[in-house]
């Protein structure tokens, strides 16, 4: 494996890697601006990004790219890779695929960071496979383009870097656009959905759908909108990044102070972002302390730490029209999801539109300088994107159960140590698979288990090698008994009694044949038959008396005439005599 560990290096060969455990392992653009590597985004969970090197007074790093941001992987023995076949692949401690740039080529390609930040696969003679520029998360650089093939897409907060739920975008129309898309309404809300495009200076007649920012601090797009910071005019280190919040603002590098601050904003009021603080609640803004956040008469907060839960009611909503009354909340207007839109002469008529359906939760009336029509009546199933706004002279009257009373003050109190909680940090820790570690002891077992039966069937194969040789060893006659008498094979016993076809007896052993060739032996007047008898592996170190003693005892047990034959205790007496005459 080739790995360029200089501190300089801005490129990654075919076959190498960057570990997650070797802080060293990044790559660096040449201009040194940028750096590439893995970053904690929680507590052992770690992504692959890119960030401006040069720290500031918050954070050691900025990031503008991320690879893996909705499945981070563990600080042990991840790594990214270039594969050799033209591949760039993040995985995980199991060996998952967490993140991959899906290409591949024939011919040798490497992975380099360049100094505008982009981060590109490319073949060596310059054809790009793959570029980090295409895939942006929620941060444009200099010079990277906004295009109709791409978005940005919000964090989920500050501390959490999973996708979240706003969007930069190109519309079908043309228009840059932000998109609420939360996880049960979506909804547009910049430019003003109350506006036509053309009121806020923007041009559908455009086919490019492009939009750059430049580092003098110019962000210009096809759709004839351009914004220009509060610095333009120096070149500096700049990003536009769509925030949690859902407002897409520049950021300015002052490289004395080490701080990104705020050079341009694309929203001044945050109660105009859709989806701020959830359902059944209002924003309210100030110039001073920003938006706050409160339930509804009667309603309580889903989630403490995140506002974009909205609240929910602490009573049972009816549809008995007896049961109901509803409360008034002057300046408050809610945005879209109205169930009808009528103009009535009345107050008591919008009411009634609304008591009459049971899906109602509360409408909205005002006055309008139509003549011969005294109000606007919206009638609401749903109550989002709910704000106080001084300008708005009309009134939203909730709908609520009788029996209970209900104040604006109530609501806010309760609400006021909540609104002080900006961003929660989820739970990225990575669980290591159990599912792999069993894997791995079994498959330890199944090697143990493996070797034990090649060392069984080796131990086998040698004693049937052994039990072979003995059995050829046995048939040629080179064995010999306890008695030192030499054990004739099969064939020569089936020669000596004429093919066993002269039976003299039978036993326990079995049947027993007549050995015809030594009684011939022993009958001859030869003196030295014993000699012929006796095996010739056994020498001529021995006992001849004996030898013609056991011979004679051995005849005598197998003589044609059965009670001729010497029973076993004589045979006994026979041996033990001829054994006490010998030692004496």
């Amino acid at each position: 494996m080739y790995f360029q560990r200089s501190s300089s290096s801005s490129s990654l060969r075919m076959g190498s890697s960057l570990s997650v455990e070797n802080p060293h392992h990044i790559l660096i653009s040449p201009n040194a601006i940028f750096s590439a590597g893995f970053i904690a985004v929680g507590e052992n969970a770690y992504s692959f990004a890119i960030w401006f090197t040069e720290p500031h007074f918050h954070s050691p790093s900025t990031v503008i790219w991320m690879a893996n941001r909705d499945q981070p992987v563990n600080g042990k023995r991840s790594k990214i890779s270039l594969t050799n076949d033209g591949n760039v692949v993040l995985v995980d401690a199991s060996y998952n695929t967490a993140w991959s740039s899906n290409t591949d080529s024939l011919d040798p390609v490497e992975l380099h960071l360049r100094d505008d930040g982009n981060l590109v696969l490319s073949q060596l003679q310059g054809t790009v496979l793959w570029q980090s520029f295409d895939f942006p998360t929620d941060t444009l650089v200099p010079g990277q383009p906004l295009t109709r093939y791409t978005h940005l897409l919000s964090s989920r907060s500050h501390t959490n870097h999973s996708s979240g739920f706003y969007k930069l975008y190109f519309g079908d129309d043309n228009i840059l656009r932000l998109l609420y898309d939360g996880p049960d309404v979506s909804s547009p809300y910049w430019p003003s959905p109350y506006r036509v495009s053309w009121d806020v200076g923007r041009t559908l007649f455009n086919s490019s759908r492009i939009a750059v920012l430049n580092s003098f601090g110019v962000f210009h797009s096809s759709d004839n909108f351009t914004c220009v910071t509060s610095d333009y005019g120096t070149m500096l280190q700049r990003r536009l990044k769509l925030d949690p919040d859902g407002n897409f603002r520049v950021y300015s590098r002052n490289s004395v102070l080490e701080k990104w601050y705020v050079s341009w904003q694309a929203i001044t009021n945050g109660c105009h972002i859709h989806g701020v603080c959830g359902a059944n609640s209002t924003c309210a803004y100030d110039h001073e302390r920003g938006k706050k956040c409160e339930c509804l008469p009667g309603y309580r907060w889903n989630n403490l730490s995140d506002w974009s839960h909205g609240c929910k009611p602490m009573f049972d909503l009816t549809c008995d029209q007896n049961e109901s009354t509803f409360l008034a909340m002057q300046g408050v207007e809610f945005y879209g999801y109205d169930f009808y839109y009528v103009e009535v002469s009345n107050f008591t008529a919008c009411e009634k539109l609304c008591l009459q359906n049971c899906s109602c939760v509360g409408f909205q009336h005002s006055y309008t300088d139509k003549k011969g029509i005294a109000f606007k009546c919206y009638t609401k199933t749903q109550l989002l994107n709910g704000r106080r706004l001084p300008r708005f002279t009309g009134t939203t009257y909730l709908r609520v159960t009788k029996g209970y009373t209900f104040s604006v003050k109530e609501s806010s109190t309760d609400s006021a140590h909540v609104l002080r909680v900006c961003s929660v940090q989820l739970q990225r820790d990575y669980v290591k698979s159990h599912g792999s570690r069993i894997v791995i002891v079994f498959l330890w077992f199944a090697s143990a288990l493996g070797a034990f039966e090649m060392v069984c069937a080796f131990v086998i194969w040698c004693f049937l090698i052994r039990t072979n040789r003995k059995s050829n060893a046995d048939q040629k006659g080179y064995h010999l008994t306890a008695t030192g008498f030499r054990k004739f094979s099969y064939s020569e016993l089936k020669k000596a009694t004429k093919g066993f076809s002269k039976e003299i007896g039978r036993g326990g052993g079995g049947v027993v044949y007549e050995v015809a060739w030594v009684r011939e032996k022993r009958s001859n007047t030869d003196s030295d038959w014993v000699e012929q008898i006796v095996e010739p592996a056994i020498g001529p170190d021995y006992d001849r008396s004996k030898m013609e003693m056991l011979a004679t005892v051995a005849l005598n047990c197998v003589m044609e005439d059965r009670d001729s034959r010497p029973t076993m205790s004589q045979v006994v007496e026979m041996l033990q005599g001829h054994g006490s005459e010998s030692d004496q």
